[in-house]
Parts: structure tokens; sequence; C-alpha cells
């Protein structure tokens, strides 16, 4: 709530800006991830498309990640953004890293995209479990990010907290480089594979991944609704010669509440008509379809999304936002 008079403001410079772009292209920020990560790479290749098949002009931004990009669509600083399924949930219901702030509704789904894993990675071949984990330096992601949550979640389904550990609060290129130079032990990286730092480090350096399967997967899988079963399949990364069992949340596109209807519905034929264009330009795009787009239960979708699922026979929930009563 803290936030919502901002929020009011953006709307209205929304609007305006809606108004001075006449007939030429509306100028949107797209939030995006660290240029380590997935979320920065893929995010360029879909503003482009967006940009070449929409009314709207996309410029994508490196960022802090979801909890940021969620907080600069409310603020009217960015129009739309990448976010974690679950971080998403975080934000409409006011729980985990929106306790403090509060839920925000000020942004709708556009759509799914792909899968976003839970890869918990090492150099040293001595940590094989999350047990091992203990006494041991460990990056959970900066402070009050998807990965961070992601990490406590899997700590804590292992039966350990951060007394447990002794947690680096980084990004995941400062992991990359940290593990590299000996400063820490293990890092958990939330995002799609093959992820780029991980692959550096992979190449220069070797990695071993640290499983999460069995009776520990099954725990997270039901207390967690959130997470899916994910294998991060051999030779994923250079040296790796095994599958690796692990959980998922998923990457999704979220846009600003405000938006109309016909330019978010343009944005979604943007994407989910060009999958193979856009696949030949990123890995992430084979993973684009329909029915996994339409699969988010963690806030309502925008209309203009809903109405491009209904042509291809899907039904997805929305919310007028002259009815949100938050």
């Amino acid at each position: 709530m803290k936030r919502k008079g901002i929020s009011i403001l953006s709307t209205l410079l929304l609007a305006v800006s809606l108004v001075l772009s006449g007939c030429g292209q509306t100028r949107m920020m797209f939030g995006t991830g660290g240029t380590a990560g997935t979320y920065y790479a893929y995010g360029g290749v879909l503003a482009q498309y967006i940009t070449n098949y929409s009314d709207a002009r996309v410029t994508a931004v490196s960022s802090g990640g979801s909890k940021v990009n969620i907080q600069s669509i409310q603020d009217g600083d960015f129009q739309l953004g990448f976010t974690q399924s679950d971080v998403c949930a975080y934000a409409w219901n006011g729980t985990k890293s929106f306790e403090s702030d509060g839920p925000t509704h000020d942004f709708r789904v556009l759509g799914a995209l792909y899968n976003e894993t839970v890869q918990l990675f090492s150099m040293d071949p001595e940590i094989r479990t999350v047990e091992d984990l203990r006494g041991k330096r460990v990056s959970i992601g900066e402070a009050g990010s998807g990965v961070y949550f992601n990490a406590l979640d899997v700590l804590e389904a292992a039966g350990l907290t951060l007394d447990d550990i002794r947690p680096q609060y980084q990004s995941f290129d400062a992991s990359k480089e940290a593990l590299k130079d000996g400063m820490i032990d293990a890092a958990f990286i939330v995002a799609g594979a093959p992820t780029p730092a991980i692959t550096e480090l992979a190449t220069t350096n070797g990695v071993s991944f640290i499983p999460i399967d069995g009776s520990l997967q099954e725990k997270l899988l039901s207390e967690h609704p959130y997470y899916s079963t994910q294998t991060i399949e051999a030779g994923t990364y250079p040296g790796q010669t095994e599958d690796i069992n692990t959980i998922s949340v998923e990457a999704t596109i979220i846009v600003s509440a405000s938006l109309p209807d016909d330019l978010v519905y343009d944005m979604t034929a943007a994407i989910f008509d060009h999958i193979d264009e856009i696949s030949a330009e990123n890995a992430k795009g084979a993973e684009l379809s329909v029915e996994n787009a339409s699969s988010v239960q963690a806030a309502p979708f925008h209309a203009g999304a809903a109405k491009y699922y209904k042509e291809h026979g899907i039904d997805v929930e929305t919310l007028d936002p002259s009815e949100d009563t938050l």
C-alpha cells in the first residue's frame, strides 16, 4: 500500500505517453535481469519482436530481477518485465519478499515463457548434497530476490537454516567470480539452463551440480505448489556427463495493468505468432507455447493477452482494474 500513490501517478503518465505517441509507437521499458542471466539476453530478442510486430517500441534494460521489475512497473518506470512465477504470487498476495511492502495489483500476466531451473552448483566435488552445505559459504542470491527465497525453500526442506551456512548475497555474475576466486563454496542460480554465468565457469574451471531430488524434492513440491520437477539434461553444460534432477519455477512476462487491451493483444501475438523465428535466435524460444503461456495461476492475466489465448481455445483468469479493491 505504500506505493499506491506512485502507481496512480504512473497510470496518468502512461496515459499521457500513449496520447503523445499518436500514430507512432508507444515507448516502453522492459525490465529483464542481470547481464549474466537468461532474462537479459532473451529479453533483448523478445523486445525486438514486440517492436517489429506491435505499436510498442520496446527497450530491454538490465535490472535487479523479479521483485525490482514488479515494483518498477508499479512505479511507472517499466511497462513490462520478467518475473519468476513464485515472486509474482508473492507480489499479488503480499507475502515473503512483498510482506513488508504489501500486495500490489498494478500488473497483469502476459504469459509464461519457459521453466527457470533452480541450479545449485559448486567447484568442490566433496559437496554432493544440500546437507553438505552445512558450514559452507553459499551464495543464495541478492537479498529479497527470487533466488533468495528459492534457496531458503531448498535449505528448509533439507533441515537447514541460514544459521547453518555462511550465506553470501550475490548476483549471478558475482557468484561466478566468487566461486572462481575461491571466496565461496557453492551457489544458487535460478534461471533458464544453460545460464551464461554457469556456462562460462564450467568452460574455464569446471563445476559440479548438487541435485535436488528424492524425498527432498517431494517435500518441496508438496509444500510449495509453484515448483515443478525439472531435469538439467547431460550436455547442457561443458563437462556435464549426467542428468541432474532439480526443481523449477516459470519465467513469466508481466505488463502494466493500465496498458490498452489491443496493444497487449498485439504484444502477445508478436511473441507467440513467431515461435520458430524466436527459437532461431534464442534457445529458450523452443519452450514457447500457448498452452504453457496460459498456465500461470499466480495472478490474473491482462485482458488483451486473454483475448489472444481465447482465440486459441484457452480461457484464463482476468481482473478488470476498475474492479480491484486493493
